[in-house]
């Protein structure tokens, strides 16, 4: 206790600092001071710089120079490729679920989607029409007349050279079909803005954008036909929907990192093996 006194008493000690004149050796200025308050004003000042040189560091671009702190630039790119990243996860879930949906289409099964869509419809939405039974005999003639139809198309559609194609798009053909570098199909130039029209009446399966082709269409026709449309610059229609033959379903593009101008790469497919579009369509 005694030293503590001491020390406490050291420090309260009072000093005074005098500035004098050299030449008249006059008092020029002067100033009482001790140790314990030297001591206090040293800490506030040193606190009040250390403060303020880490607002200067915190809110300026000095802040790049401290050793391991990324640039802005640096942070730009975690940023973009983690978008990217995200990105290319939800392409790839699609291209999957894509896949699943023509394997479960060629080997006769219902894709997943359709059967999540069937699972959730709730029963009572469903709705009940009353039967007319005055029109039995007009009900049994018609669906005498729409299965003898049916027949006769399911008949002509097994040969594909009796199926009349639409012309995708009126244009000329810059590629021609060459299997041996994997060119599956023909592409053709247009004019801008020119509208894509499907060649066959079917289904949508897949409607969306994919890294190297872009903005793709995918129509499922009768007789195991698949046509697909790619490097579109907008689609018209989405995945589920029914298209006619003949019917708008893009726009003519130049999206996807394997293109090299406005063009449409189109494919004509028959039982998973691609087939030449110029032997069945006259563009």
């Amino acid at each position: 206790m005694d030293k503590r006194k001491k020390l406490y008493e050291k420090l309260k000690n009072q000093y005074r600092l005098i500035v004098y004149n050299d030449t008249t050796f006059q008092s020029v200025w002067s100033m009482k001071l001790s140790m314990l308050k030297v001591f206090t004003v040293t800490s506030l000042a040193s606190a009040v710089i250390v403060v303020l040189v880490i607002l200067l560091i915190a809110t300026t671009g000095l802040r790049e120079y401290i050793p391991g702190y990324p640039k802005a630039e640096y942070r730009q790119m975690l940023v973009h490729n983690a978008l990217k990243v995200d990105s290319l996860e939800h392409e790839l879930a699609a291209r999957d679920r894509f896949f699943r949906g023509i394997q479960s289409i060629m080997s006769g099964e219902i894709p997943e989607d359709s059967l999540s869509i069937q699972e959730e419809t709730p029963q009572e939405q469903v709705q009940f029409v009353e039967y007319n039974h005055d029109s039995v005999f007009q009900d049994k003639l018609l669906a005498e007349q729409l299965s003898l139809s049916i027949q006769n198309n399911e008949n002509k559609a097994t040969e594909l050279s009796q199926i009349h194609f639409f012309v995708p798009l009126k244009g000329v053909i810059t590629e021609h079909f060459n299997s041996s570098p994997n060119h599956f199909g023909i592409d053709l130039v247009s004019v801008p803005n020119a509208r894509i029209s499907a060649v066959l009446g079917g289904t949508v399966i897949f409607s969306g954008w994919t890294l190297e082709t872009g903005y793709v269409i995918y129509l499922q026709h009768e007789a195991d036909l698949i046509s697909v449309y790619k490097h579109n610059a907008e689609l018209l229609k989405n995945t589920g929907d029914k298209v006619n033959a003949g019917e708008a379903i893009a726009i003519i593009g130049n999206t996807g990192e394997l293109t090299s101008g406005p063009h449409l790469h189109f494919e004509l497919w028959h039982k998973g093996s691609a087939l030449n579009p110029e032997q069945y369509i006259d563009f």
